[in-house]
């Protein structure tokens, strides 16, 4: 097992699903979601954006690098009846061959390799859902490696390709103990064919 998949799992190991939920970027845009579909919550972790996305009546599928978070994620699922596809997944380029969904979620997970792929896996009219930690912080929460961490309008640069429909980062600007803070998040609809 990789040293990677192992922090995970000890985090995840301690985790309760309960104790998260769904990103503020799906749960406050929710009515731009399809009444049906598919979705896939990237780097899913305990899944708090994919029991939402069932929730709401979407056919999940979720992808992680923990099998211990998968195997949470997927007795939570079967517990409340929801159609969540969980699998274990070293989250590559090439993961998204041949894959296509309505809506894609990434919350607190950055990989801009990965850009182009999770474009090209959303189908035509499909909405991107983004919300991640940025380098311009209040406090120190999240990762401190500015290879995980947001330039400025970062996420609008590596998903242009998508119509902009909502983008947010409040930085550092006015009361910094009020509103959404360390975090931008964006919301991109693929162009129709």
């Amino acid at each position: 097992m990789n040293a990677l998949i192992k922090k995970w799992n000890l985090l995840y190991n301690q985790a309760n699903v309960a104790d998260y939920s769904a990103a503020k970027v799906l749960t406050e845009n929710h009515y731009l979601l399809p009444s049906t579909g598919t979705a896939l919550d990237l780097a899913c972790g305990l899944g708090a954006n994919s029991l939402y996305l069932a929730q709401q009546g979407l056919a999940v599928t979720a992808w992680d690098i923990s099998n211990v978070a998968i195997d949470k994620l997927k007795v939570c699922a079967a517990t409340q009846g929801l159609n969540i596809n969980a699998c274990q997944e070293n989250i590559q380029v090439e993961s998204f061959a041949k894959c296509s969904f309505d809506v894609i979620v990434v919350s607190r997970f950055l990989d801009r390799t990965l850009s182009d792929a999770i474009i090209g896996a959303i189908k035509p009219n499909g909405l991107l859902f983004y919300q991640t930690f940025n380098r311009e912080k209040t406090n120190r929460v999240g990762p401190n490696n500015p290879d995980y961490l947001l330039a400025e309008r970062e996420l609008c640069r590596l998903f242009a390709k998508l119509k902009l429909v909502f983008y947010r980062d409040n930085a550092l600007i006015g009361d910094t103990l009020q509103g959404l803070r360390n975090e931008a998040q964006f919301v991109g609809q693929k162009y129709s064919v």
